[in-house]
């Protein structure tokens, strides 16, 4: 597996896969065709079905244009086999002449691949040996560590102080959603509502106060990220509000440190990356379970962890998180980040709470696997009918679009 690092990106949203990732790619090609006299760029599949909604050509553009014109073409209706967010790019010179056309995949969480790598990322090594969650449990109980001691001894010595600046990118993209007021970018017209959430959480006595504050924070970063504002994704721009509301509603309400907190981000990103490496984090591939489901997965065993849970109650919180998202579609309307995604972090990070707590009155005990619920999580995303991956054509986009 790669580097939590190559999980938790810190960039602009809305998306990850159709936002942050082309515009990566973009940036890789004109590194290597700096002289070019044009452009001309080909998005397939998911990418082109919501890449306006997603702001897909603007990043595309924003990052070739400097150079030189970019024309975009959309093929909505062909998917490249090996994944649905495919796109071609080709460099002309001055003479005319084409360059050999490039093809790369956006897989989710801002990663890219190209076809002959068969799925790995082509920026970084591998440095997991181990990328199943029983083995690593099992190595758990073996030596007496924890999760994020594994994540200590496989990553470099500066993955601490980068899960630092992850951490406090989460707690200022909270902070600014709490403040932000008015409405989010689109033709949807829909209104932020973190901020009176937040208000009206306050008001009310501590049961209701704390699941009312989780949801504000989760509101506050996803409506961030709908905005285009700065983020992370955990494991993607798309449900990148479930992990940041969970930890700072703890840190805030229990007083964790920052190193407690950082310890749980690393469990976190282990999680999400073993779903990224075994199954996947895209909701163009396998529907919004991947994402969101993936996030409350990671945000259930950070909770666990918090509050002192062993390796295998870890392992059962995060196999809940996961489990109870599955068969999720993605189906975004208007090809937006907003609806219905905004509300699914909310509910998904009340969710990890609630795993969180369960898994703490058992003995971590139980017979479906965190494993063997991302084999089925993957089993599940390729039954999916295409019309419910990320393409607004099925679901609640068909039903709005209807209206």
């Amino acid at each position: 597996m790669k580097s939590i690092k190559e999980l938790y990106r810190i960039g602009t949203g809305p998306s990850s896969s159709h936002t942050m990732g082309p515009r990566k790619a973009a940036e890789i090609f004109l590194s290597k065709h700096p002289e070019a006299a044009a452009f001309r760029v080909t998005l397939y599949g998911s990418l082109a079905a919501t890449g306006k909604g997603h702001m897909t050509d603007v990043a595309i553009i924003d990052t070739l244009q400097a150079k030189a014109p970019v024309e975009i073409n959309w093929e909505p209706k062909i998917f490249l086999p090996f994944h649905p967010n495919g796109m071609t790019f080709v460099a002309t010179d001055h003479e005319g002449h084409e360059s050999t056309p490039w093809t790369v995949f956006s897989i989710g969480g801002g990663a890219l691949a190209e076809e002959s790598t068969q799925g790995s990322s082509i920026e970084t090594p591998e440095v997991y040996e181990m990328s199943r969650m029983t083995e690593i449990l099992n190595w758990c109980e073996r030596t007496g560590k924890s999760y994020w001691e594994y994540v200590k001894e496989c990553e470099e010595s500066d993955i601490w102080d980068y899960l630092q600046e992850v951490w406090k990118t989460m707690q200022e993209a909270v902070k600014r959603g709490l403040d932000a007021e008015g409405v989010l970018p689109g033709p949807l017209n829909l209104r932020r509502k973190a901020s009176t959430y937040y208000i009206k959480a306050c008001g009310y006595k501590q049961s209701l106060q704390s699941r009312g504050l989780v949801f504000s924070y989760a509101l506050a970063v996803s409506e961030e990220n709908a905005s285009g504002g700065v983020i992370v994704t955990a494991p993607t721009c798309g449900s990148c509000g479930v992990v940041p509301a969970v930890l700072y509603h703890l840190a805030k309400s229990r007083d964790f440190s920052d190193m407690r907190i950082l310890r749980a981000l690393a469990t976190a990103g282990l999680i999400g990356n073993i779903v990224k490496q075994n199954a996947s984090i895209s909701g163009a591939e396998a529907g919004c379970q991947a994402e969101v489901g993936t996030a409350c997965s990671m945000a259930s065993a950070a909770a666990n962890q918090l509050f002192g849970g062993s390796p295998a109650q870890i392992e059962y919180a995060a196999e809940m998180g996961l489990e109870h998202h599955l068969g999720m579609t993605c189906d975004p309307v208007c090809g937006l980040v907003q609806i219905p995604c905004i509300e699914r972090n909310a509910y998904a990070a009340a969710r990890a709470l609630d795993a969180n707590l369960y898994s703490s009155f058992t003995d971590g005990i139980h017979r479906v696997s965190f494993d063997r619920a991302v084999e089925v999580m993957k089993e599940t995303g390729n039954d999916l009918p295409s019309l419910y991956k990320e393409t607004s054509e099925g679901g609640l986009a068909k039903d709005y679009q209807q209206m």
